[in-house]
């Protein structure tokens, strides 16, 4: 008998993710089903990832994103997500459509291409979720967040709160962009998220969508739940579920939210 070697039999799914993140593959491995793999590429390019043409008529692929598509292909992956909220949220709407567009371009036809703001709202529309309590990262600038909400409510989501985690004393004094040059991408900490989140959570939410591959919280998705009696969707929890619809992969994935066991 041979020991486990995470060989993808069942689908290979390719993430593009920002260059010095630890998080989303660190999440992915632990959702995702058995005989699933999970490859990624880096990025260090500007959001969005895909920026558009001077007319807003198609988005063109950031050298990364195109190197990635190169890579993605030899490897044969099913699935290719753009695993970044932030280009997203900064793209508006239409961007997602359009970066799809530009990726399957440079993919094979039988690679399928998704966004993780794409992959958020239809995580939200198979929960019923209407009215998302949204949390942002620390590091997420005031302008973020307000692309972030008005990219949901260009969606038809209402968004009756949008809040910024407040990290730990350590971190006081250091401005949301100087966060992640201090060292707090690699140092999070879910208990006082989850603390946040609970006690912040508006009464007329009716789930949370915490945003941002790079926030590491899918460990507190089924506490959420329970606590809250309402759906939780993250960011990478969301492309998981979407790439393995995509790739064909049913199955039933538990701890991790009722999106899992859809």
């Amino acid at each position: 008998m041979n020991a486990v070697d995470n060989w993808g039999d069942r689908a290979r799914i390719g993430l593009f993710v920002v260059g010095r993140e630890v998080v989303p593959e660190a999440e992915w491995w632990a959702m995702r089903p058995a005989g699933v793999s999970v490859h990624a590429a880096r990025v260090t390019a500007a959001s969005p990832w895909a920026p558009w043409t001077a007319d807003r008529t198609a988005a063109t692929l950031s050298p990364d994103l195109a190197r990635g598509c190169r890579d993605f292909a030899a490897m044969a992956v099913d699935v290719a997500v753009l695993a970044h909220s932030s280009s997203s949220f900064i793209g508006g709407p239409g961007w997602d459509e359009a970066a799809v567009t530009a990726l399957a371009a440079e993919l094979p036809a039988t690679t399928t291409a998704t966004t993780n703001g794409l992959d958020m709202r239809l995580a939200l529309a198979a929960l019923g979720a209407k009215r998302p309590f949204l949390v942002m990262p620390a590091w997420m600038s005031d302008g973020i967040i307000a692309s972030a909400a008005a990219y949901l409510a260009a969606a038809g989501l209402g968004v009756p709160a949008a809040w910024r985690y407040r990290p730990l004393d350590k971190w006081t004094g250091i401005a949301p962009d100087g966060l992640y040059p201090a060292g707090m991408a690699t140092d999070q900490d879910t208990g006082s998220l989850f603390d946040q989140v609970a006690r912040e959570c508006p009464a007329d939410a009716d789930s949370i969508l915490l945003a941002g591959t790079g926030l590491r919280c899918v460990a507190i998705i089924e506490a959420l739940e329970k606590a809250l009696g309402r759906p939780v969707v993250t960011a990478n929890q969301a492309s998981l579920w979407r790439a393995l619809k995509a790739a064909g992969i049913e199955a039933s994935v538990e701890g991790y939210g009722a999106l899992l066991r859809t």
